[in-house]
């Protein structure tokens, strides 16, 4: 029987990696750490998410994972393939999905996708059948000779992706696939990753958003200033809070002390600290806790302008880890 490891893998699936890094790092002028020692393990038919606060080091660590960032040591391993060492044959199993825009504007939606299997060495025929089927399989088939110019900002993000599957990567790697988007879009592409997850793609993603990693992730790795907090499921990471409920309090005055004032006097309360312009709570049971905290802020004379409950999520593991809130 496999028993599972700290990282949410067990050990059938710990030997089918498509993704390998090993003590990878990037450096730039000035001294700059982008990427520390990164140790990272994806295996095949997983969707894998890079969460954290813009600067963490998502971005970059895609970008030495698709050749287009060269680490300054390290080493990292795309399906079976050095990507340092070669990188001409590393792109032929990689997807790429960046955050800007970079259609071609000069052709037609079906011109994008079919040029870019002839790029990458497919037949005529080959590439406009599968130009084709993509077109169908995106919800884009009634937009097929229309200029990109003219495609939502859904739809354009819908093309790009249809596109890094043209040539049927080993892995799909997606840099903030959602951002900018409207909460539509973002779940008609949620729809659409779930669709290529049930086939069998194995998709690595970065996100700031949270309920985008606790929706769509297998597991995921917490990432801040360069550094991996944290890799496992999503299920496993929020569990790890061992709090029924958060409580943000928003208060004036000395918040620290009124931290340690609520954590004091409030029954229930394993955890206060200060998060930002807030008190943060976690509490175990929530009976009678909201006026237990008017209670105790009252008789230490802070004035609460407002109060929330709600579950434990991925950004109450992320403030546990470093005492900010995720969303930067």
């Amino acid at each position: 029987m496999q028993t599972a490891r700290p990282d949410g893998v067990d050990g059938s699936a710990a030997i089918d990696e498509v993704i390998r890094c090993e003590q990878l790092t990037k450096r730039y002028p000035g001294n700059i750490l982008a990427v520390d020692r990164l140790e990272l393990s994806v295996h095949r038919g997983e969707i894998f998410g890079l969460l954290g606060p813009n600067g963490a080091g998502k971005t970059t660590t895609v970008g030495m994972l698709t050749t287009l960032v060269i680490p300054t040591s390290g080493r990292a391993v795309v399906a079976c393939i050095d990507v340092v060492a070669r990188p001409a044959l590393a792109k032929q199993v990689i997807g790429i999905v960046p955050q800007t825009n970079t259609l071609d504007r000069a052709l037609s939606v079906w011109e994008n996708l079919y040029y870019h299997g002839r790029f990458f060495g497919m037949n005529a025929k080959a590439a406009r059948i599968a130009a084709d089927q993509l077109l169908v399989q995106f919800r884009l088939s009634n937009r097929a000779k229309a200029s990109v110019m003219e495609l939502s900002g859904g739809m354009a993000k819908r093309l790009m992706v249809a596109r890094a599957l043209m040539h049927r990567p080993s892995v799909l790697f997606l840099d903030e696939p959602t951002a900018g988007l409207d909460p539509q879009s973002r779940i008609a592409l949620w729809e659409i990753l779930r669709e290529l997850h049930s086939k069998g793609q194995t998709i690595l993603l970065t996100t700031h958003y949270m309920e985008e990693a606790d929706s769509l992730c297998d597991r995921l790795a917490i990432m801040d200033h360069g550094h991996v907090l944290v890799i496992n499921t999503p299920k496993a990471l929020k569990e790890s809070v061992s709090a029924d409920s958060i409580v943000t309090v928003s208060a004036s005055g000395d918040l620290d002390a009124f931290a340690r004032v609520l954590q004091e006097r409030v029954d229930g309360v394993t955890r206060s600290q200060r998060v930002d312009n807030t008190v943060q709570l976690h509490v175990k049971g929530t009976d009678g806790v909201l006026p237990k905290v008017f209670a105790a802020a009252e008789q230490a004379g802070f004035n609460i302008t407002d109060l929330s409950v709600a579950a434990p999520t991925l950004e109450t593991v992320f403030i546990n880890l470093t005492g900010k809130e995720l969303r930067e």
